[in-house]
């Protein structure tokens, strides 16, 4: 794999954010902050339009000082977000989708997602803040947390009231739609996963590839189960050796930086699941009976697994689910049944 996107990447190492980058004529990456967050910054892409105007591929983290960067970086190329036709959102998640609806209100721009991630949206902004608390409470103590700690990993419904706000798209783009984005060939890749909705965007003029957090440099994006059930492992799988050949001539990705080698970083992050699912079958070999939240406390993790709580200790116990539902899917864990399932190793 080769880095292409140098000054990302130095950024990156100096603990800094990225310059706003001109990537060829017509196309910039603009940097917008995550606060709190070791991925530190979303690449935002800007594409000047035929006719007039700019398009987006992703918004933003929906804060003041997100906004004020995404506005700063759109002067920076000499332009401005009432100049915004529309913007193309990878996926739900609160980095991507958070300012769009600023962006549509100040500019009349359309926005765009998938119809699987726009009804998650939806259903975030009926139900309410403490629905989406309660939901993930009693989805937690299914996977054998104890309640009390469940409650306090949640946090509290006001904290979830900008996640309830986020903006309802107005266009759905199916999988191998192209954008309508005049002089551009974006197709939409529909990659579940990371969502359900997830999309990447194949440019068929340029062969660039705009990977959103699908396929990433560094790290693999968390895939988690949640109470909409499904394999989210299955199908993070299936998505990646469906991209796997597409031999893009760059790599667009939404955080770190950019790269060339899809097929072999695909092929890593494949070979990184696998043996993530090799440590949690031996896991359960070893601790036959446990429920998700037990076995998450027995695998490999950054850091020393006291030290996870909160949000943190949710994404590894959902991501430890979704290896096990893959692992049951394989016939090779047998979950007991009922409220809270435990898990031991099939019969040979």
């Amino acid at each position: 794999m080769e880095i292409s996107g140098t000054a990302q990447h130095e950024a990156w190492q100096a603990r800094a954010l990225p310059p706003v980058e001109q990537l060829r004529g017509d196309l910039w990456s603009i940097p917008v902050p995550i606060p709190h967050n070791p991925l530190r910054y979303n690449s935002i892409y800007a594409f000047a339009l035929d006719g007039g105007g700019l398009g987006l591929i992703d918004t933003g983290w929906g804060s003041d000082d997100a906004w004020a960067a995404l506005t700063a970086g759109l002067t920076a190329i000499g332009g401005d977000v009432t100049d915004i036709r529309g913007a193309l959102v990878t996926h739900l998640h609160f980095d991507h989708l958070g300012l769009a609806g600023r962006v549509r209100e100040a500019s009349g721009a359309w926005i765009a997602m998938h119809p699987a991630d726009a009804t998650a949206v939806r259903s975030l902004t009926t139900s309410g803040a403490q629905h989406a608390v309660d939901t993930e409470v009693e989805f937690l103590v299914g996977l054998g947390a104890d309640r009390d700690e469940a409650v306090s990993d949640v946090g509290a419904a006001e904290n979830f009231g900008a996640w309830t706000s986020m903006a309802v798209p107005d266009r759905m783009l199916e999988d191998g739609e192209h954008a309508d984005f005049p002089g551009w060939r974006l197709r939409a890749v529909h990659t579940p996963g990371h969502t359900p909705g997830h999309l990447c965007f194949a440019e068929e003029a340029t062969g660039l590839f705009f990977s959103g957090d699908h396929v990433l440099p560094r790290i693999s994006p968390n895939i988690s189960t949640n109470a909409r059930g499904g394999d989210p492992l299955r199908d993070y799988l299936d998505s990646l050796a469906a991209v796997r050949d597409l031999d893009p001539t760059e790599v667009l990705p939404a955080h770190e930086w950019r790269f060339r080698g899809l097929a072999d970083r695909v092929d890593s992050l494949t070979a990184h699941h696998e043996h993530r699912l090799a440590e949690l079958l031996a896991a359960i070999a070893a601790h036959p009976g446990s429920t998700p939240w037990q076995l998450a406390a027995h695998l490999t993790w950054s850091r020393p697994w006291e030290q996870y709580e909160r949000r943190m200790r949710i994404f590894a116990v959902t991501e430890t689910d979704a290896h096990l539902r893959l692992l049951a899917s394989r016939g090779l864990v047998v979950g007991s049944g009922g409220p809270v399932p435990t898990w031991t190793p099939a019969a040979r």
